[in-house]
């Protein structure tokens, strides 16, 4: 948390600029525009509803809102919440995956969330906001490898960058593992605590945790995590380090070499 990647941090600002942006620039009305366009409405994709002048942006919301709404949160509790559990899980995703993969997996655990929300909510118009599904499924990709041998949980006081490179464990040993049952236990437990209204988090009257998206990205973060891992089986990455490449070319190459002298010859006859 204390060495967190760019990308992370990135994240971090822009997120907390939108927010900031929605409470000190928009009115009222302005702000509840905004959250009929960006925010994720199940009821948008109800061809028994008539939605006709209601939620704005047509086809397009359609398409994007699956992502957008991960930009948004509710108050600065919800917002602090979430970036609580990003900055330790987004950091750990980010050191192995890099930039890219980074940033399109956690925008395809967002729609992963949305459409779980869509399929557990059909028809509802209540807006779904926040970015919980993205990072349950950026923290179910970390459980495919913090746990492993000299992997970031055994490594971490050394600050080893090849923690990141161990080969990750399968889907298969992932469940088998009592570390990840335990925490996917605790998780869950605690998404039925909020989500079920158990416990308040100080969300405002008629604000619930959309815990079905949360499942959703979790549970595709784990079965998606193969598709975006750089590590090949055997610890290697799939592209070759640029200094390894560089120190094979410049090894000295010999086209035609000289083939040793025999004893007691003269190698110039």
């Amino acid at each position: 948390m204390f060495n967190v990647p760019p990308v992370v941090i990135a994240t971090v600002v822009v997120l907390v600029a939108v927010h900031a942006f929605r409470m000190l620039a928009l009115t009222e009305n302005q702000d509840a525009r905004l959250l009929l366009t960006f925010a994720f409405i199940p009821a948008r994709y109800d061809s028994g509803l008539s939605t006709a002048g209601l939620l704005p942006g047509g086809f397009g919301a359609e398409l994007w809102t699956f992502f957008t709404y991960a930009f948004l949160h509710a108050d600065w509790v919800h917002i602090g919440l979430n970036l609580a559990w990003l900055l330790p899980f987004g950091t750990a995703l980010a050191r192995r995956f890099g930039t890219w993969r980074y940033v399109v997996f956690m925008l395809i655990m967002s729609a992963a969330g949305a459409f779980a929300h869509l399929v557990s909510h059909p028809g509802e118009m209540v807006p779904m906001i926040g970015a919980s599904a993205a990072i349950s499924g950026a923290m179910a990709a970390a459980m495919r490898f913090v746990f492993q041998k000299d992997g970031p949980l055994e490594t971490w006081r050394e600050g080893n960058e090849d923690a990141y490179r161990v080969p990750a464990a399968s889907l298969v040993a992932t469940f088998r593992d009592v570390r990840f049952l335990l925490f996917l236990g605790v998780w869950i437990g605690l998404n039925a605590l909020f989500g079920l209204g158990t416990v308040s988090i100080g969300a405002e009257q008629g604000q619930q945790i959309a815990w079905q998206a949360h499942l959703g990205g979790f549970f595709a973060g784990l079965v998606l995590f193969n598709a975006f891992d750089p590590v090949v089986p055997g610890g290697k990455l799939e592209i070759e380090p640029v200094e390894r490449r560089t120190e094979l070319n410049a090894a000295p190459q010999h086209a035609n070499p000289v083939p040793p002298t025999e004893p007691g010859r003269d190698p110039n006859h």
